[in-house]
């Protein structure tokens, strides 16, 4: 009996969401997200900032305008095709590298790395979450800045919906979600509606609560960790909309 791929590595389901999750807004809000990262990197002029999980380069395109040497590493070849075009249309020296988040590892190579969008906790075994943060700090030279902005624990619970929808350019999503595994992952089915076409998708994402994402962090070799309620650097308190970690080495 053949073993069911796991939703993060269906290429399916990252096309399905593509028009979701890269509409214009999306497009549109990636300058803003940059200016508000570097302030809270503050990575030294030309420096080397890598993208994990870069999807189709909204932030590694815009890190380049701003002068940046960037890498951009991603699993899917469609993401890693348009971020491509799109370099190569704007003249931007971007390095696009095809690769797993929880492989992908360059020793001492970065002053920088990103890692935007919920981009983090899709595994089933923790221990590959970890894998992927120890793999980050061991990539950062000294001193360099590590930024993870992903859901929260105390956010979803304060905000929890079982049901919601949404529409962007005549796409329709409908969304259920329930937490599973004792408030650790909450599982969510999306439908899909765009005109005639129908589809259903389903995936897992694990929780964290700052505390426990700030130990992992420390306990993976990082010297500083600090906690915001989003990517502006706002307080984590009870108005947080994300949970934006900023680790140091």
């Amino acid at each position: 009996m053949s073993i069911p791929t796991p939703w993060h590595e269906d290429d399916q389901f990252w096309q399905a969401i593509a028009p979701i999750d890269f509409d214009k807004t999306r497009w549109e809000r990636a300058p803003g997200e940059v200016e508000q990262i570097l302030a809270l990197m503050k990575p030294p002029a030309g420096a080397r900032i890598l993208d994990l999980c870069c999807g189709p380069g909204r932030h590694s395109l815009e890190l380049a305008r701003h002068g940046y040497k960037v890498t951009g590493v991603d699993r899917t070849d469609a993401f890693l095709g348009e971020a491509g075009r799109r370099a190569k249309a704007e003249g931007l020296a971007v390095e696009f590298v095809r690769g797993d988040m929880r492989r992908f590892l360059r020793p001492d190579a970065f002053d920088g790395i990103i890692n935007i969008f919920t981009s983090f906790a899709y595994f089933e075994d923790p221990d590959e979450d970890r894998g992927v943060l120890s793999n980050a700090c061991r990539s950062l030279r000294p001193g360099g800045s590590f930024v993870v902005d992903t859901l929260a624990k105390e956010v979803v619970a304060r905000n929890f919906k079982e049901r919601d929808w949404n529409e962007s350019d005549g796409t329709v999503v409908l969304e259920e979600r329930k937490i599973v595994r004792d408030w650790t992952a909450v599982e969510s089915r999306w439908v899909i509606l765009q005109g005639q076409f129908r589809k259903e998708i389903r995936f897992t994402l694990r929780l964290y609560s700052a505390a426990e994402l700030s130990a992992i962090l420390r306990g993976v070799g990082f010297r500083d960790v600090q906690i915001y309620g989003d990517l502006s650097g706002t307080p984590y308190d009870q108005t947080a909309k994300r949970l934006v970690a900023v680790a140091r080495k």
